[in-house]
């Protein structure tokens, strides 16, 4: 008898399904929304959240391992500006909104952002000089 596996295969294999959901995860740290099917949308929320909580230790073994699947600069982001602002979260980072089904083949979409997002940098006004 079948048991079911936890998770979605998207029609793909390990490798490329993987692949899917680091680019997905990156896109999502690096904007703090991103807009995507709704089952790749919920299966990027379980996804996120473990790699949140992760980042959250902030010791150089938790660093090393998300270094394994993203960029530096993502894991810079990660550990740095995002993990902090859950500090005190059990859970529940992002927010899944259902919108429209999409014009061309009548997909479901959805809407994922984080529930918090980083401050941006304010930069100082450049003072104008005469000359």
């Amino acid at each position: 008898m079948q048991k079911r596996i936890k998770g979605r295969k998207f029609h793909r294999k390990a490798g490329p399904r993987k692949a899917l959901l680091k680019t997905l995860a990156s896109s999502l740290i690096l904007k703090g929304k991103i807009e995507t099917t709704e089952a790749k949308a919920k299966e990027l929320s379980s996804f996120i959240e473990k790699k949140i909580t992760k980042a959250g230790k902030g010791d150089l073994a938790a660093r090393r391992e998300l270094a394994k699947l993203f960029a530096p600069l993502i894991v810079k982001k990660l550990v740095n500006e995002i993990a902090p602002l859950y500090k005190n979260q059990q859970g529940g980072y992002t927010r899944v909104i259902k919108t429209g089904p999409r014009k061309s083949d009548s997909a479901r979409m959805a809407i994922i952002e984080l529930i918090e997002k980083p401050k941006p940098k304010t930069q100082n006004p450049k003072t104008e000089t005469r000359k």
